[in-house]
């Protein structure tokens, strides 16, 4: 895969087959694991559920969060089926950025009417 803005429209477009198959109202695992499928149909290299320490002061905690997709090692992808995104949600995913030293991350709400309003990109030290 190229640039991380191809691989964003990939996932989005992934996210789209997926929302257009199955519709709101299902639970987060379960699009998570639709959208993996998707992803690798395409031939997308992803890693799921990835374990996501925490670094303080020289202390390592295994604190128990985890990143839904990292995908082709550059794009941080947060799953959610809620009945709205809210601004946690967007700081849960700039602070994963943050911490893992990535620049994109896409916010993927499945329980909407329409896809297009539940993904929300999410930007930190991007170079555009």
């Amino acid at each position: 895969m190229s640039t991380i803005e191809n691989i964003a429209r990939q996932v989005v477009d992934s996210a789209y087959q997926v929302h257009s198959q199955l519709g709101p109202g299902l639970l987060e695992s379960s699009y998570e694991l639709c959208l993996c499928h998707e992803l690798s149909l395409r031939q997308i290299r992803f890693q799921r559920q990835l374990s996501l320490p925490l670094q303080y002061k020289g202390l390592r905690l295994e604190s128990g969060y985890r990143i839904d997709l990292l995908v082709e090692d550059q794009l941080i992808v947060e799953l959610k089926a809620v009945k709205a995104l809210e601004e946690i949600h967007r700081a849960q995913l700039l602070t994963y950025l943050k911490l893992q030293k990535r620049t994109l991350g896409l916010l993927i709400n499945f329980n909407t009417t329409h896809i297009k309003d539940g993904i929300k990109r999410v930007v930190h030290n991007h170079p555009n």
